[in-house]
């Protein structure tokens, strides 16, 4: 049975970091692309990173590049979301996916999702 499994949240002030980790078991993970989504109350899940098999190529939110990396580590079945200067407006439930489309931002494109981790950020 695929579980992907969330850790890493947490609260922390404005402009503080926060490294996120999804654990993957019950699949072959390197041959599944993975990514970052979030949904914030009242609002419809977001994408937020999202990176290739291989870890190769990486694609980002606008709202997040140059602030948030994705990374992925094949041997360990875990995929990363290093955040920095993070924002009120990062405040969300950040879940992630495992898919067979690589970088995509579609979420019906992603065929196995983690039960998410909260992230506040205070101002």
């Amino acid at each position: 049975q695929v579980q992907l499994v969330e850790s890493g949240g947490g609260l922390v002030q404005a402009g503080g970091s926060l490294r996120l980790s999804c654990a993957a078991s019950g699949l072959t993970f390197n041959g599944y692309a993975a990514a970052w989504f979030r949904q914030a109350p009242g609002k419809e899940r977001e994408f937020v990173a999202a990176i290739t098999r291989s870890g190769g190529t990486t694609a980002y939110a606008d709202s997040v590049k140059d602030r948030f990396t994705i990374s992925r580590d094949n041997a360990k079945n875990t995929v990363y979301l290093q955040m920095n200067s993070l924002k009120p407006a990062d405040t969300a439930v950040y879940y992630c996916a495992a898919g067979s489309v690589q970088l995509s931002r579609y979420h019906s494109h992603y065929n196995y999702w983690g039960q998410g981790t909260q992230v506040t950020v205070s101002s």
